[in-house]
């Protein structure tokens, strides 16, 4: 895991003024936020990201308070960050769609993970999780298209469906993998014996140090 830290100062700020032809001032600012000073690292030994990123289940998805949303989504890009993390499950796909709206063409380096496995409620059932692989296959695909991204980077399964096997759960993920859909997997709210079983098979996105700490403390 590496850590660079560009600013000990969480958040500076210059200001220049200048004088136009006609005599009027105008000024512009620039801001260096925590985003930037807070360090960095690396997912799967590939992905460079700012410890510092955005979660975007808050945003308001629908009415007056979309475009604020969407104001909001690309300040924080602005500020330096580069790590959003949304979910099928906030909105049933509608942040998807948002932050798609808000970002899309995608500013090179930007990363959106996005997270699958928990079921909208239907015929009056309500939500639950689900590891049923067609039905994490459906959700990839979903969010491929609600992203319009050709390969969702980073891909976390959100829960451990328990009536699921993890394995088929983990399995059903690592061939979207290999298929191209998917370009790291991540593990959600899981135990570290579950992520021993299943970190080898699914190339989930641990760098060495990540491995290390994780053996550490299977065998603790």
């Amino acid at each position: 895991m590496t850590a660079h830290h560009h600013n000990d100062d969480p958040s500076t700020s210059t200001s220049t003024s200048t004088r136009t032809s006609a005599g009027t001032s105008t000024s512009t600012s620039t801001s260096t936020y925590a985003s930037a000073s807070v360090g960095t690292f690396d997912i799967g030994g590939e992905l460079t990201v700012r410890r510092l990123g955005f979660g975007a289940m808050q945003l308001p998805t629908e009415g007056p308070d979309r475009e604020r949303s969407i104001a909001v989504a690309r300040r924080a890009v602005e500020l330096g960050v580069n790590l959003i993390d949304t979910a099928h499950l906030y909105g049933w796909g509608a942040n998807e769609d948002l932050l798609a709206d808000a970002l899309h063409p995608y500013p090179e380096g930007l990363l959106i993970a996005t997270k699958v496995g928990v079921a909208p409620p239907k015929d009056g059932r309500e939500a639950s999780i689900c590891g049923r692989p067609e039905f994490l296959r459906e959700q990839v695909d979903e969010g491929l298209r609600r992203l319009r991204v050709e390969r969702l980077e980073l891909l976390q399964l959100h829960r451990v469906d328990e009536d699921v096997p993890l394995a088929d759960q983990v399995g059903t993920l690592r061939e979207l993998q290999v298929a191209g859909k998917i370009g790291h997997l991540g593990l959600s709210e899981i135990t570290v014996g579950q992520l021993e079983e299943n970190v080898a098979a699914a190339d989930v996105g641990l760098n060495k140090e990540q491995m290390a700490r994780l053996d550490e403390a299977v065998a603790a």
